[in-house]
């Protein structure tokens, strides 16, 4: 029975994320899925994008998060359009979430809309939320073992982003360790490393995200 209960879940999320990937494409727009454990930095990312990119390509926000309004108000004040969605609790988003979400928004003015998962690295991997690609998010405190522990995220990744690298002379993690992992589990995959703090690698995670605004 609880087989068949799962089984059913993910089904119907399917069938809504397949919905939502309709009305973006429709409209145009780029869907990006943020995944990454609490801390890794996905918010900060989004930040910084939004303050060097100069508004193309056009960037609005899904912001999921269990409880507060934080970091959808750190968007806000970038001056991008955003909706909170809180969970209530739950470790991630579901496709019938994010569909009531885009109706805050005005898609014919819209590029890219970025959905920030809830933090962590294991539920939201298996829920599409209707996304056209997905973005990885690792920082260099978490270790150089996240690939080998959590496979299906790295796996299914579009882009892999190593956060924080202004902290590797200060933390145990290897990146000769990290990339091999990377290879093995999707070979060719494209790694931006980024330091939102030095500015290191900011430039390449802009590229990036004007080369997705363009579909």
């Amino acid at each position: 029975m609880e087989i068949n209960v799962v089984e059913k879940v993910m089904k119907v999320n399917d069938e809504l994320a397949q919905g939502v990937r309709e009305r973006l494409a429709k409209a145009g727009v780029v869907g990006l899925n943020f995944i990454s454990a609490p801390g890794s930095g996905k918010t900060t990312l989004i930040e910084t994008a939004l303050r060097n990119l100069g508004g193309a390509p056009r960037i609005a926000v899904i912001e999921g998060d269990p409880d507060t309004t934080l970091d959808a108000e750190r968007i806000a004040a970038c001056g991008a359009p955003v909706t909170q969605v809180n969970t209530a609790g739950g470790c991630h988003l579901e496709a019938n979430l994010v569909n009531r979400a885009l109706d805050g928004f005005d898609l014919e003015q819209i590029d890219l809309m970025i959905i920030e998962n809830v933090g962590n690295l294991v539920c939201p991997v298996s829920f599409d939320l209707g996304e056209e690609k997905r973005v990885a998010v690792v920082s260099t405190t978490e270790g150089h073992d996240k690939p080998a522990k959590y496979p299906k995220l790295f796996r299914t990744a579009h882009v892999v982003v190593l956060n924080k690298i202004d902290l590797l002379p200060y933390v145990d993690f290897n990146r000769d360790i990290f990339r091999d992992s990377l290879e093995k589990l999707q070979p060719g995959v494209e790694v931006i490393e980024v330091s939102c703090t030095s500015g290191e690698g900011v430039e390449a995670w802009c590229d990036w995200l004007r080369r997705a605004g363009k579909g």
